[in-house]
């Protein structure tokens, strides 16, 4: 059996990851959610949603709940439930056993990408190369703007990101997957920042994609050591 309360500090990072989330602007208010697969078992710690929640600038240890794998709550406070969309974690972990980490949120800039039909464009490399073969590599779209509240909806994403970690929902959000749950939310980071700096050029002028053999120059450098910018933005929100 697992005990939630020797689960604390999986929890513990959880919550923190909410709190990067939401002060780093990935999201509004309440809205989003992180989860972690328990590895070993159909079971995935996630920050929840109720009457009793906390913004996810606020989010604690104690406002994630477990769950399985059917969306049923199995342990956690009694004014807390799983979110409405817990069906995208579920489905993106079944598909992806690789992954134990998935992150929803409400970018604004990236919702408003996906609303124009806009496609996020390789305007710079030195700046952040890890972004740029995100952008490259590991970026898909979900042309459906409803929530995934349901085990079809779920799957239907999940096969949609079968082969990449990031996915810009159409005038809802975004879904990303990681190893970790820094991985999940660095990758979201990276995300919203590529849609801001996209949206910025687009302010100033006719931005312009940077040159085929650039991108490739950066495409074969080894990826940055995530624990880096994983330590600046914990400290940046005050751990």
């Amino acid at each position: 059996m697992i005990d939630y309360l020797e689960l604390k500090p999986q929890r513990d990072t959880v919550a923190q990851a909410c709190r990067v989330m939401g002060k780093m602007g990935l999201t509004q208010s309440t809205f989003g959610h992180i989860s972690l697969r328990l590895e070993g078992h159909d079971l995935l710690l996630i920050r929840a949603r109720g009457p009793g929640e906390s913004g996810l600038s606020y989010t604690t240890a104690d406002d994630i709940i477990l769950s399985d794998f059917e969306g049923k709550k199995i342990a956690g406070r009694p004014d807390l439930d799983v979110p409405k969309e817990i069906f995208i974690h579920i489905w993106v972990l079944k598909t992806r056993p690789q992954m134990h980490s998935v992150l929803h949120a409400h970018p604004a800039q990236v919702m408003l990408f996906s609303i124009c039909n806009k496609p996020l464009l390789p305007l710079f490399g030195a700046y952040d190369p890890t972004a740029l073969r995100l952008l490259k590599n590991d970026l898909c779209s979900y042309p459906r703007s409803v929530l995934i509240s349901n085990e079809t909806l779920g799957q239907d994403l999940a096969q949609t990101m079968m082969h990449s970690k990031a996915c810009m929902m159409r005038g809802h959000g975004i879904t990303t997957c990681g190893k970790s749950v820094q991985d999940a939310t660095l990758t979201a980071i990276r995300l919203h920042e590529l849609a801001d700096i996209n949206y910025r050029a687009h302010l100033l002028g006719n931005p312009q994609s940077i040159s085929e053999e650039d991108q490739e120059s950066f495409e074969r450098l080894p990826p940055s050591p995530d624990e880096a910018y994983w330590r600046y933005y914990s400290r940046k929100v005050g751990e």
